[in-house]
């Protein structure tokens, strides 16, 4: 399983494909539910991917019942709020249907985000 903090890595490498590097982490870190992969911070380098993979990992633990690691509160929110869909016409519903790990560090995301299939 990929680290968390090489996941960080990777996308900073290749933003545009920031998605594919998170996705795999999800898929990953749901199957192995291997805490050594968040056990150490990641470099903070950009506000948004930044809060969005402390986020996302706050909410994968919530989910299959394991702490976050401490160091992920120390992880900031956005300076400005950032809908990740990036369409105008989804705001209202990102807005309702964001889940607390996200709204509280100013990401917005649909309610499936991280449905996997």
């Amino acid at each position: 399983m990929t680290p968390l903090r090489e996941v960080r890595r990777q996308i900073s490498s290749d933003p545009k494909n920031w998605a594919v590097y998170l996705m795999d982490f999800v898929d990953d870190f749901r199957y192995y539910k291997d805490r050594a992969a968040i056990s150490e911070p990641f470099e903070l380098s950009n506000d948004k991917i930044d809060a969005l993979l402390a986020s996302t990992v706050e909410y994968l633990c919530d989910e299959i019942g394991l702490e976050p690691p401490e160091w992920i509160l120390r992880v900031p929110a956005c300076k400005e709020p950032w809908f990740v869909s990036g369409m105008e016409n989804l705001k209202a519903t990102a807005l309702v249907e964001s889940p607390l790990h996200f709204r509280i560090r100013k990401i917005f995301v649909l309610e499936n985000f991280l449905v996997r299939v």
